[in-house]
């Protein structure tokens, strides 16, 4: 039997009980991979606590108003730069022949790559409710509503997915798991921190503020403080889902091609 016909005749709900499947196989292997951890788990709540404490007393007047304000940053920056996992796991799937292997079995083509990009999406509703307690445990409040959280934790998690399929290509393209890490340090790095995640745009040079303004970065801050806390709702949010489809549609189709023709 042939891999094409082994793999052109899963229908689409046996096509999504395999994407589910594949997604718990991800997540199982932080079982057995305890150090994953720290990517989602330990690494978040030390920038809070070193941005709070270190940084929030010369930032802003007190590390309580700093926590205020940036903690919805820091979730924003976690959520980008733990998003590289995905590029990250993809490439050394490639690396080790375990696409090679599912092209033996009856799966639809769009399984392994759902799978882990929904993985990584529950990793990041977990990280995100995690520095929000952390946060309520220093000393944040939220100033809403349960529904305004749950729409800023909907939201945070479109974006990251929508941001996901330009790492899903880099990691096609690249093949390798320390080029995508690469690719964090040369993009993400510079996009987060050229926004207002961390500092207000008042504080920055009028060149910088114009790029800053613009920065999908800080329509997602600003959207998650308006959600969370208080604040202005109905344009960071318009804005942030504008970047949502803009990312989609320019990167999930190029993406997608990279995907099979490599697998």
């Amino acid at each position: 039997m042939t891999t094409a016909t082994m793999t052109a005749r899963v229908g689409p709900v046996e096509g999504l009980r395999q994407t589910f499947t594949l997604s718990w196989r991800t997540l199982v292997q932080i079982k057995h991979n305890p150090f994953e951890l720290i990517d989602f788990s330990v690494q978040p709540v030390m920038f809070v606590l070193l941005f709070t404490y270190v940084f929030g007393g010369s930032i802003a007047s007190s590390p309580h108003e700093y926590l205020m304000f940036a903690l919805p940053g820091i979730i924003v920056q976690n959520a980008l730069f733990s998003m590289l996992n995905t590029g990250v796991g993809l490439a050394a799937d490639l690396d080790k022949g375990y696409f090679d292997r599912l092209r033996s079995l009856p799966i639809a083509r769009f399984a392994p790559l759902s799978g882990r990009i929904l993985a990584d999406l529950a990793k990041q509703a977990w990280a995100a409710a995690l520095l929000l307690a952390v946060g309520e445990l220093l000393g944040f409040r939220i100033g809403t509503g349960p529904l305004a959280v749950l729409g800023g934790f909907v939201l945070l998690l479109g974006l990251a997915l929508a941001v996901s399929w330009a790492i899903v290509l880099v990691s096609m393209i690249a093949a390798s798991a320390e080029k995508v890490q690469v690719f964090g340090f040369v993009v993400l790095f510079p996009l987060t921190f050229t926004s207002n995640a961390f500092v207000r745009l008042d504080s920055m040079p009028g060149w910088l503020q114009a790029w800053a303004k613009v920065n999908p970065v800080t329509t997602l801050s600003d959207a998650l403080r308006g959600l969370f806390v208080s604040g202005p709702v109905g344009t960071p949010v318009l804005r942030s889902l504008l970047w949502m489809v803009a990312f989609t549609v320019v990167f999930a189709p190029l993406a997608v091609r990279a995907f099979k023709r490599r697998v």
